[in-house]
């Protein structure tokens, strides 16, 4: 916490002179809250102040409930008001006319850049995430009961559904009738607990994944093999295995609720996101409307909308656990083979932890973080139902060419959307009135700020920040803690806070950790710098710089994989991409843990 407080000095001195700012007051401030509230101030409160900013900066002026946790002086909090001056209008609390975009920069990157550190939660935030998953649960079914009484919206839903991805569906479904998908295993934990190279040798099926991939098909490389199939259980859908439900860390405030599949669903949902994939880079009208492997493009739309004002973002809040699986039936309906790969993937129960122990309960949405098929389906029923509340705004029914009209202005990225901003409020209400959850402090239409898939811009400058995602390291046992100091020294030292990244050159220097510099894609761990790399030798045989440094090492878990399951891994693996890894039969799966070693390493 000593070091923690430390850097944050540095970053306020940083941007007290990028700005000619005062903050002698200010770390006062700071100091005096953090003795009496703890980390919190940095990790809760301060991201909150920065929320607020955010929300003032997209509506015009500081609201007179914004802040609420820090005196005011005007119109505005007296805390970093040396920044808040050149912003906003103290008399009055109103945007001005020209305000600093260093200023906007510096305020985020104070108030936002703790909100992000690796913390664990307490119970009672572990308790309260859970009880928000039964929650939408609810909620979930609330909506489909809604939608029983409103055929037309439903209709209207499905007609879209058709104009914008019927060709996508019917090429998957054609492959999943001819037994043409490729499964392959994803690296995440299952509910069952194989992991690494167990996962080729699982013998558990289910009755549903039966009917439209025989377990012949996909657990062996051949159906002769009668002998290993014949331990594999056939699971009836009473008896299928549910997923877990588990909280991991994500930050201070909340941990992230996500569900470890069954192996064979998780197996199989692989196959179908594939094809997905390649469906949607061959569609020409779906791979500029949707994505779930590239952010470049929403981030690009965002900067632009920032500019000119004619896109919105707009953000939603549990966007997966409300997409409701009545939803996905109403788009799939007339795809029967794919319907059925769908469902047939889908785990309908979830073993959820309480206070009084494990509670099953069956799910009415579609999936949960987890499921392979969660981000790609989820994208699809969005922007569906994006173009439904332009269709409503516009009073008439869309056409291709309307579609057409509106690439490059409509984009999805997961639960990250981009609309055209005259159709923003009919979106927003369209999406409500599917029981999705817009977070409307994190969706910007109305000034020029605007944000998207991890990149923030304010009238056409890039105004994204560092952000800090690990304590600073006491010893050189703490590797993650290393790895993480060394990336925000950088990422600070290209964002011009040099005194903080003097500082942690410091604090590493006092670890007896080397800082040679070296190029941004060396990997030794080591300094960036605008002067480039350093040389210590030439590498004998490939003639290249060399400096000597900590590397990241990890070694994959001993998984030794033989006989059919070793064939099946080979034959199923992509022909174009063979598998890297030569001792891949020997250790698979997650590292359990990194580590650092001494040794030359290129300096480029």
């Amino acid at each position: 916490m000593k070091s923690l407080m430390s850097l944050l000095q540095y970053v306020l001195k940083d941007l007290g002179t990028w700005c000619c700012a005062s903050t002698d007051r200010d770390l006062k401030t700071i100091t005096v809250r953090v003795e009496h509230e703890g980390l919190s101030f940095l990790t809760i409160t301060l991201a909150d102040f920065g929320k607020e900013l955010q929300k003032a900066l997209d509506q015009g002026h500081v609201g007179p409930n914004q802040f609420a946790s820090f005196s005011r002086a005007g119109g505005l909090p007296r805390f970093l008001g040396g920044f808040l001056d050149q912003v906003f209008d103290r008399s009055d609390g109103r945007l001005l006319e020209d305000p600093s975009v260093t200023c906007i920069w510096a305020l985020r990157q104070f108030t936002l850049m703790w909100s992000k550190i690796f913390l664990p939660c307490t119970s009672v935030r572990e308790k309260g995430a859970i009880e928000r998953y039964l929650q939408n649960e609810e909620d979930v079914r609330e909506t489909d009961r809604r939608m029983e009484t409103a055929p037309e919206l439903v209709a209207d839903f499905a007609r879209l559904g058709r104009l914008l991805w019927a060709d996508i569906f019917a090429a998957v479904d054609q492959k999943v009738h001819d037994l043409e998908v490729r499964p392959k295993h994803g690296p995440g934990a299952t509910a069952d607990k194989l992991s690494g190279n167990a996962k080729w040798n699982q013998l558990e099926w289910t009755e549903r994944l039966e009917q439209v991939f025989p377990h012949g098909e996909y657990l062996a490389s051949s159906w002769r093999l009668f002998d290993r199939l014949a331990d594999v259980r056939i699971l009836e859908p009473g008896a299928e295995r549910p997923v877990r439900v588990v909280p991991v860390p994500k930050t201070q405030r909340t941990p992230r609720i996500i569900a470890e599949e069954p192996t064979c669903m998780q197996y199989m949902q692989q196959a179908l996101l594939g094809e997905l994939e390649c469906a949607v880079e061959a569609d020409y009208l779906a791979r500029h409307l949707v994505g779930w492997t590239d952010q470049v493009p929403n981030q690009h739309l965002a900067e632009q909308g920032s500019k000119d004002r004619a896109t919105a973002t707009l953000d939603l809040s549990d966007a997966s656990d409300r997409v409701s699986y009545q939803h996905v039936r109403v788009l799939l309906r007339n795809h029967p083979w794919l319907f059925a790969a769908v469902d047939s993937t889908r785990s309908r129960k979830a073993d959820v932890p309480r206070h009084d122990g494990m509670k099953t309960v069956r799910l009415a949405k579609f999936a949960s973080m987890g499921s392979a098929l969660c981000f790609p389906i989820e994208a699809m029923v969005f922007c569906t139902v994006v173009f439904l509340g332009i269709e409503r705004e516009l009073k008439r029914q869309l056409t291709k060419k309307d579609v057409r009209s509106l690439l490059g202005k409509v984009r999805l990225f997961g639960d990250d959307i981009i609309v055209p901003t005259e159709y923003a409020l009919a979106v927003t209400t369209a999406l409500e009135d599917f029981g999705l959850r817009v977070n409307r402090d994190k969706s910007f239409w109305t000034g020029k700020f605007r944000e998207s898939c991890g990149k923030e811009y304010f009238d056409g400058h890039d105004v994204s920040i560092v952000k800090i995602r690990r304590f600073l390291p006491t010893n050189r046992k703490q590797v993650p803690e290393i790895v993480g100091t060394f990336e925000l020294r950088n990422q600070l030292y290209f964002a011009g806070m040099w005194q903080s990244a003097g500082f942690l050159d410091r604090l590493l220097g006092d670890l007896k950790i080397p800082l040679p510099r070296v190029g941004t894609h060396s990997p030794v761990l080591g300094r960036h710098s605008f002067l480039g790399y350093e040389t210590q030798r030439l590498c004998k045989s490939l003639h290249i710089p060399q400096v000597k440094g900590y590397v990241v090492t990890s070694r994959s878990p001993k998984s030794q994989l033989d006989d059919y399951g070793a064939l099946l891994k080979c034959l199923v693996s992509d022909r174009e991409k063979p598998i890297p890894d030569p001792r891949h039969l020997e250790r698979a799966g997650r590292p359990f843990a990194v580590d650092i070693k001494r040794r030359w390493g290129s300096a480029i």
